[in-house]
Formats: structure tokens, C-alpha cells, sequence
């Protein structure tokens, strides 16, 4: 990659993580290495597990989290701990020169829950070599975050299903 970017993904609409995973995908076809660390994701098995393992070694994804959902007020010390090391295993993956895309999704939500500072996602933003392209996903994405950014899209809601009572669908939203 001559010149990584950065790329955020954020908002309250559906499509952050999809969107991510569809730039991945598309790497992937052109040749490009991929890294995905999936943060706060740990009890659902999601197909892109399964997808990452067919078109591995070109793309690699490790799930970090625990099985069910993270308290915002009070998080699980375990939650904390396998935040910081997606948080190290992101590091070693931007700084290796083995990837061309690093993508980390839901980060912006474990420092929103704070799993992971502010602070040390800057850092990590900050010592970016400038052949990786760095993407982040997650609502509540920090203004700090968002200043850095190359490239901000934001999803909004505007009508979800969800609201009418359908539950997460295998194949489309896990």
C-alpha cells in the first residue's frame, strides 16, 4: 500500500461492522493482507469467522470478548482485560508490516465503555506507519478520533427492524 488512511465507521445505524468486512473482502480480491480484531464480540458466532478462515492467510480475524453483554457502568475486569489485549495484538499487527489493512472493529465502543482509553487509542492512531491503512468501528467514535480521520461515515438510523421485534438473522447481522 503506498499510503494507508484512516477510516471510521461510527453512528447508531446498522451497516459499521458490514461496511468494514466489505472493504476486507474487497482487499482481500486485490491481492492486499488483512487483520481484524473484533472487539466486545465473544458469545455469537458470526459468519465472518467462517468467511476469515476460508480466505486465511490473506485475512485474519480474532474475536475478543466474553460471552454475553458488557455493562457500560460496570465492566466485567475480564472484559477489561481481553479489550487491552485486542488492544496488543492491534499494535503488534500495524507495527509487524504484515498487513496493509489493520481494521478494529468496535474499538470506538470499548473506549466508549472504557475498556480501552482514549489515550491509548490515539497512541496507537498516532504511531501508524504510513503504508497501513487503519479502519475503526464502533458508535460513539470521540472527536479526537474523528480529527485524525482520513475518512468519516457516520450510519443513522433511520428505520430498523429490530424495533418490530426481529431478532439478529444468521448470515446478515451475525
Amino acid at each position: 500500500m503506498e499510503k494507508g488512511l484512516i477510516q471510521v465507521y461510527t453512528g447508531n445505524g446498522k451497516g459499521k461492522t458490514t461496511a468494514a468486512l466489505g472493504l476486507a473482502l474487497r482487499a482481500v480480491g486485490c491481492g492486499l493482507k488483512v487483520f481484524v480484531v473484533q472487539f466486545m464480540k465473544g458469545s455469537v458466532d458470526y459468519g465472518e469467522q467462517v468467511s476469515a478462515a476460508r480466505l486465511a492467510p490473506d485475512l485474519k480475524l480474532v474475536k475478543i470478548g466474553r460471552e454475553g453483554f458488557v455493562s457500560k457502568s460496570h465492566p466485567d475486569p475480564e472484559d477489561v482485560q481481553r479489550a487491552q489485549e485486542g488492544l496488543s495484538l492491534a499494535r503488534e499487527a500495524v507495527a509487524s508490516g504484515a498487513y496493509d489493512i489493520v481494521i478494529l472493529d468496535e474499538i470506538n465502543q470499548a473506549v466508549d465503555f472504557d475498556l480501552i482509553s482514549l489515550t491509548d487509542l490515539l497512541r496507537l492512531i498516532d504511531s501508524k506507519p504510513g503504508t497501513v491503512e487503519l479502519v475503526l468501528t464502533g458508535r460513539n467514535a470521540r472527536s479526537e478520533v474523528l480529527e485524525r480521520a482520513d475518512l468519516v461515515t457516520e450510519m443513522v438510523e433511520a428505520k430498523h427492524y429490530y424495533k418490530k421485534g426481529v431478532q439478529a438473522r444468521k448470515g446478515i447481522e451475525r
